[in-house]
């Protein structure tokens, strides 16, 4: 691709309005052809073989490689892809499984950028390891999601903060960039998905699904308290891939400057897509709950 259609492709997959006018009630038929557009609309069609990863220089290059993120990251796109394409297979709408589909596609494109990257700076991982699905698809589903959309939102700051203060090289981070964002696509994809659901749901079924979502939210909180013990990094990748790259990328973090940077990123991340499209809102709602009670570092 050449720069204007790498620029044209770069800005579509950042902005995106739904063709139809009009008010879309959450649940209808029309919020479903929206939400099952969304993914192919916005598009990007880099590939990750020609992506131009940057030379850099020897201190830069140790400080990346160092980042104990990698095995972590790989992981977590593995699962992703292989969780997302499990429930696509329980759902019979055929527009709905296509963008499902579509979406563990890119899952597996982030694992393939990670892998060009690591070949990049002879970053040294784990094999992969074999991945068992459970044998709940949906509970699969929702676990991916509601994970990608707590360690989505920090990643945009993180990334952000990592970028203003020179850890990343800006062509580092121009490079990883369409990664970062396509995984707002995909937490906008479920965050509709989930209220579409919920509203098609027979209403018996709904006090069980609010339970499985309450449970899924104390999983993902427990993993991310360490409450795991023992377990090594590399099996407990959803939950120690966000907190692992704090800790490494800012050895003095400022929690209040972050969740501010975090609540800036979301914004500006979400704002070009259908107004219509619901956004997620949980942990923004949380961060700004924690936000009210802690004060930003006094600088020395």
């Amino acid at each position: 691709m050449d720069d204007a259609a790498v620029a044209t492709a770069d800005y579509n997959m950042r902005h995106w309005t739904y063709p139809k006018p009009g008010a879309i009630r959450p649940g209808s038929v029309e919020h479903l052809a929206m939400l099952t557009e969304l993914l192919g609309a916005t598009y990007n069609p880099y590939k990750p073989a020609v992506l131009d990863w940057p030379v850099l220089d020897a201190a830069t290059k140790a400080r990346i490689t160092a980042l104990p993120i990698w095995d972590m990251a790989v992981q977590a796109e593995n699962k992703a892809g292989a969780r997302i394409e499990f429930f696509s297979q329980t759902v019979k709408d055929k527009s709905l499984r296509a963008a499902l589909v579509h979406m563990a596609g890119e899952e597996r494109r982030h694992r393939q950028v990670l892998a060009r990257l690591i070949e990049a700076y002879d970053i040294t991982i784990k094999p992969d390891e074999d991945y068992v699905l459970p044998n709940d698809a949906e509970w699969a589903f929702l676990v991916t999601g509601y994970s990608e959309c707590i360690d989505s939102f920090f990643a945009y700051g993180l990334f952000e903060m990592a970028r203003r203060s020179g850890f990343f090289p800006e062509k580092l981070v121009e490079t990883f960039e369409p990664v970062i964002q396509e995984e707002g696509r995909h937490i906008l994809f479920f965050t509709n998905f989930v209220a579409w659901h919920r509203a098609n749901m027979a209403w018996w079924r709904r006090p069980f699904f609010e339970l499985k979502v309450a449970l899924v939210y104390a999983f993902l909180a427990w993993e991310r308290m360490g409450i795991a013990g023992e377990v090594d990094g590399m099996e407990n990748a959803d939950a120690n891939f966000t907190v692992t790259g704090t800790e490494s990328l800012v050895d003095e973090l400022d929690p209040a400057r972050l969740i501010d940077i975090c609540l800036e990123e979301d914004k500006r991340r979400m704002a070009g897509y259908d107004t219509r499209l619901l956004r997620p809102t949980t942990i923004p709602f949380l961060a700004r709950m924690i936000r009210l009670v802690i004060r930003p570092k006094k600088k020395s």
